[in-house]
């Protein structure tokens, strides 16, 4: 069974978004979505300073199994992202909620985060 923290919003595309509280956001990929994955061997960051489109390819991880587009939950501006993914990738699959997140985005519309789903929600998407 998937973790699924009660604290972030998610989409339905299988990322995890906290609210830092300042007008920014982390953004990583569920448990569940690692777990889909397998071994993450490699990912390909977005560039800092990068406009993000909700629903559009930002990111992407590449796995024993598969490559697997990630996209932005939100619209914004990368702002930082996780190098240590670059030397370490396989902690999307020891902690993907903790040390795995993969970028951070100013918002450009706080509201964005009124779209995105609950955990209950989430969680029933992936039942």
């Amino acid at each position: 069974m998937s973790t699924i923290p009660e604290n972030l919003k998610y989409a339905d595309s299988h990322e995890w978004v906290l609210d830092n509280g300042d007008g920014t956001v982390t953004v990583g990929i569920t448990d569940h979505a690692q777990d889909l994955l397998g071994d993450v061997v490699y990912i390909e960051l977005p560039d800092v300073g990068t406009e993000v489109t909700a629903t559009e390819q930002f990111s992407l991880v590449e796995s024993v199994k598969a490559a697997s587009d990630i996209y932005a939950p939100v619209n914004g501006e990368v702002i930082e992202v996780n190098d240590a993914l670059n030397d370490s990738p396989e902690l999307i699959n020891e902690a993907p909620f903790k040390d795995a997140w993969i970028a951070k985005i100013k918002l450009s519309d706080p509201a964005d985060l009124d779209k995105l789903l609950d955990a209950a929600g989430y969680s029933a998407t992936i039942e």
